[in-house]
């Protein structure tokens, strides 16, 4: 596995998809190594449930970070004699011609999560790259998977190429966590709304704290016991993350939790009433199955991505729009039972059609099959 920053996922729906797909293939019997950047992972184990983690160098900026670490672990990888090397993302998979050109015997598998070079951080340079990436993706690997059917149609149309959808997975949690571990940010139970995600532009989170601040405006007796809470941290955008503090103005209903994994998170997932999903742009967001997966109803945008995912529309705003992002909240916040409702129906569907189950034994079905022979895998809709 080449691509993600590493593992354990300290954050990262890339780095989460990959820690979960390398562990339930070790359980199936396969070698798996995980390349992981040192800077990801400041403990460094050598091995997480029976996957072999891989250290390799890396240039730890910006824009170097990614491709170089993708370069060296490539080489490594080619050294190991790998029967397959799998890349995660359209960035990375730019060197996906390189193993075909060192050992042809290799099977080279590229993953599309997410059309990058939308994300706003990024400046013409780069977005030519992930732009050229993208066009690597769909045609350098021996089968190209689509974690969504948004990307498949978007690779059909921009390349002429259609690639295996496999969509990403989650677990479905079912042992109660500890509401003790909120103290720490002062919360309740059933008392805040939740966003998970990294604190970049595009992620939307200015669009939620300013929805946020006009409801409680508007409605201060159906907000006063509720907190909004933000998880999740910088990826080279401390500039963005101090407007977003500049926006909430001191307010105490807001809370910025930082990173959190482990433990931690899953009670904040757990015990959060609805998880908000404001995001511009998506591959096929994890925290929103994550939330699922635990019985919580999420509201999104209303990009395809997340349609695809959340299928009631009385879980929709309109993209970017504070209003109607703020109206759905109130609306929301004052229905608990649709909101309860939702939530058993989200992890029915996310056991239906993003179990681990049947994604890895697809995933598998591809490494193994000779090349060349390409199946589409498609599921069904409720």
């Amino acid at each position: 596995m080449i691509g993600q920053k590493g593992m354990p996922a300290i954050y990262g729906g890339v780095e989460t998809h990959v820690e979960n797909l390398a562990t339930n293939l070790v359980k199936q019997g396969h070698e798996v190594l995980v390349y992981t950047r040192k800077w990801y992972s400041p403990m460094r184990p050598r091995k997480i449930n029976g996957v072999k983690i891989i250290y390799t160098p890396t240039i730890h900026t910006k824009h170097l970070d990614a491709i170089v670490h993708t370069f060296t672990s490539t080489i490594h990888a080619v050294l190991e004699k790998a029967d397959v090397i799998h890349y995660h993302g359209v960035g990375p998979a730019l060197l996906s011609w390189l193993p075909k050109l060192l050992r042809p015997k290799t099977k080279v598998i590229a993953t599309f999560h997410c059309i990058d070079r939308y994300h706003q951080k990024w400046g013409p340079f780069s977005r030519l790259m992930l732009a050229l990436g993208e066009r690597a993706t769909c045609h350098f690997p021996d089968e190209t998977i689509a974690v969504s059917k948004t990307i498949q149609d978007y690779c059909i149309k921009e390349f002429g190429k259609v690639l295996t959808y496999v969509p990403n997975g989650v677990s479905i949690e079912t042992v109660p966590t500890n509401p003790e571990l909120l103290r720490e940010w002062d919360l309740l139970p059933n008392k805040y709304f939740l966003m998970v995600s990294r604190l970049v532009r595009h992620k939307g989170a200015h669009y939620l704290i300013e929805a946020w601040q006009f409801a409680r405006q508007q409605h201060p007796e159906l907000f006063k016991d509720f907190k909004l809470v933000l998880v999740g941290g910088s990826a080279f955008t401390d500039k963005y993350i101090e407007e977003l503090k500049q926006i909430a103005g001191g307010d105490q209903s807001i809370v910025f939790t930082g990173w959190q994994n482990g433990k931690s998170l899953e009670a904040l997932y757990a015990n959060t009433l609805l998880l908000i999903h404001p995001s511009e742009n998506e591959g096929l967001p994890m925290s929103v199955l994550q939330a699922m997966s635990y019985a919580k109803p999420v509201l999104v945008s209303d990009i395809p991505e997340h349609k695809e995912v959340v299928i009631d529309s009385r879980f929709w705003f309109e993209n970017t729009r504070i209003h109607s992002l703020a109206n759905k909240i109130i609306e929301l916040a004052k229905n608990p039972d649709l909101l309860k409702e939702a939530g058993v129906k989200n992890q029915v569907r996310v056991k239906q059609f993003y179990n681990w189950k049947n994604i890895v034994g697809e995933t598998i079905r591809i490494y193994e099959r000779p090349k060349n022979e390409h199946l589409e895998w498609q599921t069904a809709e409720i």
